[in-house]
């Protein structure tokens, strides 16, 4: 399971999850994704656009914006709990990716670099729109997420939904430009480009200055590169977050792209807290306050070898 499937798993999440909102409009996430032809897991869906040509980060980008489909309309709204406009929408959901924009549809026209037509549009671009006759000006924001279809919020009386780009006024790409993944290689003779997410290693690594390699080996010796693993502790996914350090970080350990990038987050902070990578592998490992109860890495074999076995690894990759 990568990324993309991720984004197809949600689906259900979403429909669970806003099923009490979606009740009450015309128009949910069902009727939404099955106008638009993103209904299941054809051919046409949302994530399968995605796979045909998105990078990590786009991928990304596009699940985020999945998790507030059927969010009702709010002008002025910014928290996904009330409801959201449409530049708050966009605000949310490049916010919990770490990267900050502009409150208002027509700030955010500004920010990032101009896409020459919807031909030349990625995943995760912003389409904006000049709806208003009386008022010059952009007014309107959605998310692309391919094969000319946006999720936005639309306006008063409907919800976050897919829907038809039609013609937008501009396109701005605000994502950084996805590293190709051999510049994850950090020496030597070998990189992260043959392993399993290779681009979200990569993409989290730029984002918070975290080893690649060092991403990777965690992957590796945690869950075996298995996105949906459990621990009979109850560690969960890729990176294997236990539940309360996961939300702590405000990461979904089941998804793969979200995991990573908390780990990346976790292990910056982790290496500052503790001055070393292997104190902060072996506080991922065993806890920060047992590596600060032992001045260093403890007394466990488990913990012992995990460091031993991480760095290994890394260093293979490198």
């Amino acid at each position: 399971m990568d990324g993309l499937t991720a984004v197809q798993a949600r689906i259900s999440e979403i429909q669970t999850r806003f099923t009490p909102q979606v009740q009450t409009t015309s128009r949910g996430w069902a009727s939404a994704a099955a106008a638009a032809g993103l209904t299941g897991t054809s051919s046409t869906s949302v994530g399968s656009t995605v796979a045909a040509a998105g990078t990590a980060s786009e991928t990304a980008v596009v699940a985020e914006a999945t998790k507030y489909l059927g969010v009702p309309y709010l002008w002025g709204g910014t928290d996904p709990s009330k409801g959201l406009d449409c530049s708050g929408l966009v605000q949310t959901v490049y916010g919990n990716l770490g990267i900050d924009l502009p409150r208002t549809s027509s700030q955010q026209a500004t920010s990032g670099t101009a896409v020459a037509s919807l031909a030349d549009a990625r995943p995760g671009d912003l389409v904006f729109f000049d709806n208003s006759s009386s008022r010059a000006g952009i007014d309107h924001v959605g998310i692309y997420v391919g094969d000319g279809k946006m999720i936005a919020a639309p306006q008063a009386g409907e919800v976050v939904k897919v829907q038809d780009v039609g013609n937008p006024t501009s396109i701005r790409r605000v994502l950084p430009q996805a590293a190709p993944a051999t510049t994850a290689t950090t020496s030597g003779g070998g990189s992260v480009a043959g392993v399993p997410y290779a681009n979200l290693f990569t993409s989290a690594a730029g984002r918070h200055g975290v080893d690649a390699s060092l991403l990777a080996a965690v992957a590796s010796v945690e869950s075996n590169f298995d996105a949906g693993a459990v621990s009979s502790a109850g560690a969960q996914g890729l990176m294997q977050f236990m539940p309360a350090t996961a939300q702590g970080l405000g990461v979904d350990a089941l998804d793969p792209a979200s995991a990573v990038d908390g780990a990346a987050r976790y292990l910056k902070q982790l290496t500052g807290q503790f001055g070393s990578t292997e104190l902060a592998l072996a506080a991922y490992n065993a806890g920060p306050g047992t590596v600060s109860r032992y001045g260093g890495i403890p007394p466990y074999a488990e913990t012992q070898n995990y460091v031993r076995n991480v760095m290994s690894k890394a260093e293979g990759y490198r």
